[in-house]
């Protein structure tokens, strides 16, 4: 026996199960692994039998159809359950049953068509190697052969009742939109205009959010903030409407840390600002506000406004400031408009003018 050590106890190695190497190397046999190949394929039902092949496709052409169902009821709803005016509880029940309805339009074409592809198209199995991004002009021309074949095993151009049934749903579906397209925009020959005013009028009272309550200027305290509507907004013949597009939040600075520009000097009252609650993103209640920074905040959009400096817009995807409310005192103390907005509030929309008559 040789001594350990001395290198004459080397373990010849097989090189019948791999590559030869010289003596003192070490060899690890990289047997590679055969390929398995598939197993073996297992028929369906539908493949057996042809009567429950017919069934399956009755029944997935049922469920087309009945996807054109849904899509009617959603226009029906639409006209069933109508919005009235000044009635939050005739929105949420259109909501709903437009939503249910939709929904199910919707789901009963994605059911039927993976029902089609489990049961009724061809089921065998394929295997497709790796090419790249561009492949040769006999690829290419492999591919339309691909669509083709993909035709014949779905059976798209050879069951013409899944086809048809199919097409249905899928112009059943948008139908509901366009009814949903009508109350996009008021009634009117001119909606641009409806936006560009809101209740605010000279001497009108800022009132609390939603009690309607007036508000004095000695009650709004350094660092306090105000939800505010116009104090006859009860009267307004479209409630919801127009407290949209007049709600106001205020706020009090010291004075001496406003940076108003010129012909804003008396736009505010010792401090005391108000700008529209609307922001000028895509219409989302500006509602946060930070006392130590004086920056108000949209929740939607993470659209940043600056109250020190007339409400710029410091980050975000909004590209406007808000729009100003120029307020002062009546004789007993309370805090009116002195006007309405000098701009639109909310969103920018294409008919907007940079400036307008108020």
């Amino acid at each position: 026996m040789a001594n350990p050590g001395s290198g004459s106890d080397i373990v010849p190695v097989d090189s019948s199960h791999g590559p030869q190497a010289s003596a003192g190397t070490a060899v690890i046999a990289a047997d590679a692994f055969e390929n398995p190949g598939l197993p073996p394929h297992q028929q369906r039902v539908t493949d057996l039998d042809p009567k429950v092949d017919r069934r399956n496709e009755r029944g997935v052409s049922l469920i087309f159809y009945l996807s054109i169902v849904f899509s009617i009821a959603a226009i029906a709803a639409y006209f069933a359950v109508p919005i009235v005016e000044d009635d939050p509880a005739s929105v949420r029940l259109n909501n709903l049953f437009l939503g249910l309805a939709i929904a199910g339009a919707l789901l009963s074409i994605g059911v039927g068509t993976v029902h089609w592809s489990k049961a009724l198209m061809a089921n065998h199995e394929s295997v497709e190697a790796r090419h790249p991004t561009r492949g040769s002009e006999a690829t290419r021309a492999r591919a339309v052969e691909v669509f083709d074949l993909a035709d014949k095993e779905s059976g798209f151009g050879r069951r013409a009742l899944l086809r048809n049934s199919l097409i249905g749903a899928l112009v059943a579906v948008p139908l509901p939109a366009i009814f949903l397209f009508r109350d996009l925009a008021p009634k009117s020959n001119d909606p641009a205009g409806m936006l560009a005013h809101t209740m605010w009028k000279e001497g009108t009272r800022l009132a609390r959010d939603p009690y309607g309550t007036p508000i004095k200027a000695s009650e709004v305290t350094l660092g306090s903030v105000f939800h505010v509507i116009p104090e006859d907004l009860e009267e307004a013949e479209h409630k919801l409407e127009e407290k949209a597009k007049a709600a106001v939040l205020l706020m009090r600075l010291k004075p001496e840390d406003l940076n108003v520009s010129a012909g804003r000097e008396t736009w505010n009252y010792d401090g005391i600002v108000a700008y529209s609650k609307i922001c000028t993103h895509v219409g989302c209640p500006v509602a946060l506000y930070e006392q130590q920074t004086h920056h108000l905040l949209c929740p939607c959009h993470q659209s940043q406004f600056d109250i020190k400096n007339e409400a710029a817009v410091i980050f975000g995807p909004a590209k406007r400031p808000l729009p100003q409310l120029p307020i002062t005192v009546d004789s007993e103390g309370y805090l009116v408009a002195q006007s309405d907005f000098h701009e639109p509030v909310g969103p920018s929309y294409w008919e907007r003018r940079g400036d307008y008559d108020v």
